[in-house]
């Protein structure tokens, strides 16, 4: 089985994506860098690519915003690894069948693809405790991973500046799939997020 770790930045985008658009879904694709892996050694998920909020099953965007993540990620010698989703509902944090189909896509691609769910329950400006929960792909099912597992590279770091990003209220300059359709001038990559984000590490 998989080890799933995810990086400052790429925990830090879920969470600013989800505070953007707090009474919608939202979701996202992660990426991990592109190497072969040995036996156990665990996928590291660099960077996250916010997609939608609101309606996130559409069809023709999707393919759009796949086929764009898909050739940066070749640029860039990464591999889209796997997919995140916050629901609409607050005590919702199960994967729904949106979630799991997008998720199923990716893990024909990448064996060890995972999926992540937010739990909007536990969305704090402080960040107390991580608000995400971890599911594999194993017989054919989506299946939740132990959440006391430490998903991060380092919690206390992470909790900090995702803190730091909320308070300076850094989510209003996310760019989303659906922003940049909007206006193809908004970067998807969010290159002034990730500054931000290695300034405060």
């Amino acid at each position: 089985m998989p080890v799933f770790k995810l990086t400052t930045q790429a925990y830090c985008k879920i969470v600013l994506h989800g505070a953007k658009y707090p009474h919608s879904a939202v979701n996202g694709i992660l990426v991990a860098e592109k190497h072969k892996r040995k036996e156990g050694q665990h996928v590291l998920f660099v960077d996250c690519i916010p997609l939608f909020h609101g309606t996130i099953a559409l069809a023709p965007m999707l393919e759009v915003a796949l086929n764009l993540i898909d050739s940066w990620c070749k640029e860039n010698n990464y591999v889209i690894a796997g997919y995140y989703q916050a629901n609409e509902r607050l005590k919702d944090h199960s994967p729904n069948q949106v979630a799991e189909k997008i998720a199923s896509r990716i893990a024909e691609g990448f064996s060890d693809a995972a999926l992540i769910m937010v739990d909007n329950t536990k969305f704090t400006v402080d960040c107390i405790e991580p608000t995400i929960h971890v599911y594999e792909h194993h017989d054919n099912r989506w299946r939740c991973k132990d959440p006391h597992i430490d998903y991060y590279e380092d919690w206390g770091e992470v909790r900090r500046i995702s803190g730091s990003l909320l308070e300076d209220r850094s989510y209003e300059s996310l760019v989303d799939f659906d922003n940049h359709l909007d206006d193809i001038r908004n970067d998807w990559t969010n290159p002034e997020i990730n500054k931000a984000i290695l300034h405060l590490c």
